[in-house]
């Protein structure tokens, strides 16, 4: 079973490497929307990578007013 920041690390890679951004410039604490200069279509590009790659579901209520790696995560974290 993965920890908390070995899902968090998987994100931060994952994001980096969609999004064409060093990964070292990323932290879990991170804005996504602002760190990433991504708006709510990429955003929900990057929702459906990561749900796919850790093969969960997130509703939408769930991710609602989500915009850290860290939260985004924890959520993810909680149906692996």
């Amino acid at each position: 079973m993965r920890t908390i920041e070995q899902t968090t690390d998987e994100i931060l890679n994952l994001a980096a490497n969609h999004f064409r951004v060093d990964r070292d410039s990323l932290n879990a604490s991170d804005d996504f929307f602002k760190r990433l200069g991504i708006n709510s279509l990429q955003a929900l590009e990057l929702l459906t990578r990561l749900e796919n790659h850790f093969n969960v579901e997130l509703p939408d209520y769930e991710v609602q007013g989500v915009s850290d790696f860290q939260t985004l995560a924890e959520r993810i974290q909680s149906r692996i």
